[in-house]
């Protein structure tokens, strides 16, 4: 490819292929890291660290997507307009850089959920070379340990809009409790951390087999105040744990619905 700008997030995936390409095209390759309301701080200071290991040249930019309307209406696809202001902000570090392509770290498991940034992916010729490769995010996390990467073992993270239901209102504030929520709760030791805002409610998913530890008389009593000097009046623990899509789950009840 020669040269390549690559959205990193500073995820396994992203790490991967900013390891291989930095590898392969040496010095020419860039990572960003983009910065905004919905990712949180911790996320972004993470990245600049794994590209530091990684020996990669890297930046951040700030990104506007939470002053888009559409995006802020939260429609199912919203990710489009997320993405869509990203792809263009690399487009426009790559035009500046004289670099050629643009990467993003989507791999195959990815094709099995709703995934509407591809479109905006596909419209500004972002190329996803894990993708191309044929690799699941296993094959991802095991290259990535044989490579030395200290974040192969990572749990996965998601753009903290998608938190919000489709058709609630996505704000600055609501996305900072959210930030906050899920921070609190790694820091007591909980993993593939989510919680999902209802305007008062928050209902909150952890992996499965934390359950039971979130259900502790002490642990819970310290979840509740905390999501109560956040302003949510109510919280709830989700018993089907974590699981990827699964704000997708009530479109696809409606779609089955439908159809019969």
């Amino acid at each position: 490819m020669e040269s390549a700008v690559i959205a990193f997030s500073g995820g396994v995936d992203s790490s991967l292929l900013l390891s291989v390409a930095r590898e392969v095209i040496g010095r020419r390759v860039l990572a960003v890291t983009a910065i905004s309301p919905t990712y949180p701080r911790e996320e972004a200071a993470l990245a600049g660290q794994i590209a530091k290991r990684i020996g990669a040249r890297f930046i951040r930019v700030r990104t506007s997507e939470t002053k888009d309307k559409r995006f802020l209406q939260n429609p199912p696809s919203r990710c489009y307009f997320c993405k869509l202001e990203l792809f263009r902000s690399l487009q426009s570090i790559a035009d500046r850089s004289r670099m050629r392509f643009i990467l993003d770290g989507s791999n195959v498991d990815d094709l099995r959920d709703s995934r509407p940034g591809r479109k905006a992916a596909k419209e500004l010729g972002v190329r996803s070379p894990l993708q191309e490769a044929g690799l699941t995010k296993e094959e991802i996390r095991y290259l990535a340990k044989k490579r030395g990467l200290p974040n192969w073992a990572k749990e996965q993270l998601a753009c903290l809009a998608s938190r919000f239901p489709y058709g609630t209102e996505i704000t600055p504030e609501d996305l900072q409790r959210v930030s906050c929520a899920e921070s609190f709760l790694r820091r007591l030791g909980f993993t593939n951390v989510r919680v999902r805002h209802y305007g008062a409610l928050a209902r909150i998913e952890v992996s499965e087999d934390q359950i039971e530890k979130l259900s502790r008389s002490a642990v819970r009593k310290k979840v509740l105040r905390k999501l109560q000097s956040l302003g949510y009046t109510y919280s709830t623990i989700d018993l089907q744990g974590y699981r990827t899509g699964s704000l997708n789950e009530v479109l696809r009840r409606k779609w089955a619905l439908s159809e019969k």
